[in-house]
């Protein structure tokens, strides 16, 4: 795992996690301008998701707070968990419903973007989502098959939960729309993915597989669903064929430039 200079909080004694108030500043600041961005922009899964969520605007909220609607909506939680976590933790909390969360928030000077996974990428950008069937059925399967896939067959594994749940786009009666947590976490990228400079793919499970990306970057190429049920119906293919397939197949060649050393 890569080091990261941020520490996940913990909870006290009656589990309530404490935040300074700069640091529920930063939210503020984070979930003003977002949502503002998303409309129009965000699929009408996720927008009906964050209203259900009801996330507050003046404060970090509290896990159990979270875990209360989506309980009550598809039955998966939300763990707290260190700022970065191995493969086999992260697949073992999806195989189990529970959708992994460091309770750290970014700081001031890195309010745009953000390497690793902070509450607000988490609760804002993935927990939306989580209260549709459909996403969620994909993301408790796609949890399950991590667990009992080998170490190369993870790697091909995260390609497509890069091009679908952090990165993902989907055609809607209403025009194109987001729907990849990544993406609805991220202002730069909210913007960039939906004009004419990045590049537009139907969606295919074995090219996403195939698709190199950089963590680090704007995305040259968006994947797009023809409808967000397709990830239901994904998830009741032979996902694991389709990764052998592809590692046979090997990657395509980068759509983006060496990261410099």
């Amino acid at each position: 795992m890569t080091a990261t200079p941020y520490v996940a909080r913990q909870p006290d004694e009656r589990g309530f996690i404490h935040y300074s108030e700069a640091e529920h500043a930063v939210w503020r600041t984070l979930i003003e301008r977002q949502s503002a961005l998303i409309e129009g922009r965000a699929c009408a899964e996720y927008l009906d998701g964050i209203r259900r969520l009801g996330l507050p605007r003046e404060r970090i909220p509290q896990l159990d707070e979270i875990n209360r609607v989506l309980e009550s909506a598809t039955g998966w939680r939300v763990a707290r968990v260190p700022a970065l976590i191995p493969f086999q933790t992260f697949f073992e909390l999806l195989a189990d419903r529970r959708f992994p969360v460091a309770t750290f928030i970014r700081r001031p000077e890195e309010l745009d973007y953000l390497q690793e996974p902070d509450i607000f990428h988490e609760l804002f950008g993935h927990c939306p989502m989580l209260t549709n069937p459909w996403f969620a059925a994909f993301t408790h399967t796609y949890g399950r098959l991590g667990l009992a896939a080998s170490k190369e067959e993870r790697v091909y594994l995260a390609r497509l939960y890069w091009m679908t749940v952090e990165f993902g786009l989907v055609d809607t009666p209403a025009g194109r729309r987001i729907y990849g947590g990544g993406i609805l976490s991220s202002p730069k990228e909210t913007l960039y993915c939906l004009s004419g400079t990045p590049e537009h793919q139907p969606f295919d499970p074995l090219e996403a597989m195939r698709t190199p990306y950089r963590i680090d970057i704007l995305q040259p190429l968006y994947f797009v669903l023809p409808d967000l049920r397709h990830l239901f119906e994904l998830a009741r293919q032979d996902i694991m064929a389709l990764v052998r397939q592809a590692m046979r197949l090997g990657l395509h060649p980068p759509k983006f430039p060496p990261k410099a050393a």
